[in-house]
């Protein structure tokens, strides 16, 4: 559970009891204000016990948050198919706001914690160290505990320190990337962390590997390739199914999240490459591949690995791609779940030329997502968040190309 929240530097379990007994209380007063006040106030006792300040900003934070806890409580008794409101059901839901798979997983990690030098203790000093770019402290846990170096979370992801590395998939309090954290992963492979284990995050499956390919934050930091290299030095595996979360290979996965700087890494060191992955890095030969002489598609792809192939193009600006698609009757206003249609994706780019190559095929550029934004008000967002100088030229001619093409705001 990577929203997972944070634990006191010394958590009390009796402190805990009673808040689930106050979770109790307030569902079954029916009062939804009464569940969201117990939610802020553990949150902002959370704060205080991290020394974190309550600023306007924090205390945004807060509220935000408590609200999201109000909803996760209520799928939680939907999914259970609960009309009570009991203890267990409190107790569960804390331990699971924390990311522990139960309340007896989480009364004995805490337990753990209060032991001088026991497992979960070193573990999580380890995990700490890691994320804060401790290496000196990092070190001298390996040396001490050995066995810490293929030792997995008690927390329900099950990761190893290794996917810590990666930022992703682990407590998003702990998802942050160093500046020395290829060196911190070449220590942890140095003594002797498996670089292909598995962990239950984003639907289990994910390697080290996946992990980095897919976050946001290596690659915002400047170092997920270099981190990519070193784990496919020590014999990172690309084969591996479900690396790239949910059920995804790991090029997919690079997609899907965003990364599409990744995903053509892994494409350029030999990651197999399916229909949809092969368009999204810009594999023309392999898309080709997929059709007959007289167009029709072949060797197994479906109509909606097309749109989803189609997408991927426009949205990593492939244009040779899309316009080969587009020459097989693609349709140019093919749409994800969330009403978001080619132009949408071109615009988060932005790709001009793909735009362009759009436009000229009838898309629809007042087309609305499910939230009613059109591809302007895509483009312009995006415009509005560049820095880069070619970026923000491109960003401009993008807004400026939907506008000449007739299109509104939604």
């Amino acid at each position: 559970m990577s929203d997972a929240l944070p634990l006191p530097s010394r958590p009390d379990l009796d402190q805990y009891k009673k808040l689930a007994k106050d979770f109790q209380r307030a569902c079954r007063s029916g009062d939804a204000d009464a569940f969201r006040v117990c939610a802020r106030r553990w949150l902002e006792a959370l704060a205080f016990a991290r020394h974190v300040e309550l600023t306007s900003e924090v205390s945004q934070r807060i509220e935000r948050t408590s609200r999201h806890m109000h909803q996760r409580w209520l799928r939680l008794q939907h999914e259970e198919r609960r009309v009570e409101c009991l203890l267990a059901d409190a107790q569960f839901y804390v331990a699971r706001e924390h990311g522990f798979a139960s309340w007896p997983k989480f009364v004995q990690h805490l337990e753990q914690l209060q032991l001088r030098d026991s497992p979960v203790a070193n573990y999580e000093a380890a995990a700490d160290a890691i994320v804060s770019g401790d290496i000196a402290t990092l070190s001298r846990l390996l040396r001490t505990h050995p066995e810490l170096a293929r030792a997995r979370s008690t927390r329900e992801h099950r990761s190893t320190l290794l996917h810590y590395v990666s930022a992703n998939g682990i407590e998003d309090y702990r998802q942050k990337t160093p500046p020395n954290i290829v060196d911190i992963a070449r220590l942890l492979l140095d003594a002797g962390a498996d670089v292909n284990a598995t962990s239950e995050a984003y639907g289990g499956g994910c390697t080290a590997l996946g992990l980095v390919g897919t976050s946001v934050h290596p690659e915002q930091a400047g170092v997920q390739i270099a981190l990519m290299e070193l784990l496919l030095q020590r014999g990172g595996s690309m084969d591996q199914p479900g690396a790239g979360g949910n059920g995804h290979g790991i090029v997919k996965g690079c997609l899907a999240n965003g990364q599409g700087g990744a995903a053509r890494f892994l494409a350029s060191h030999g990651a197999p490459l399916d229909f949809e992955e092969a368009a999204g890095v810009g594999r023309l030969d392999l898309v080709k591949s997929y059709f007959t002489p007289e167009g029709s598609l072949t060797n197994g792809a479906t109509d909606e690995e097309l749109g989803s192939a189609f997408l991927y193009a426009c949205g990593y600006g492939q244009s040779s791609v899309a316009e080969f698609l587009l020459d097989k009757r693609v349709d140019p206003n093919v749409a994800t779940t969330e009403g978001q249609t080619s132009l949408h994706w071109v615009a988060h780019g932005p790709h001009v030329e793909v735009a362009k190559l759009l436009v000229r095929h009838g898309a629809n550029v007042n087309a609305r997502d499910a939230a009613g934004r059109t591809p302007l008000d895509w483009a312009e967002r995006t415009l509005a968040g560049v820095t880069d100088a070619q970026d923000l030229r491109r960003a401009r001619e993008l807004v400026d190309l939907l506008r000449q093409a007739g299109a509104s705001r939604g």
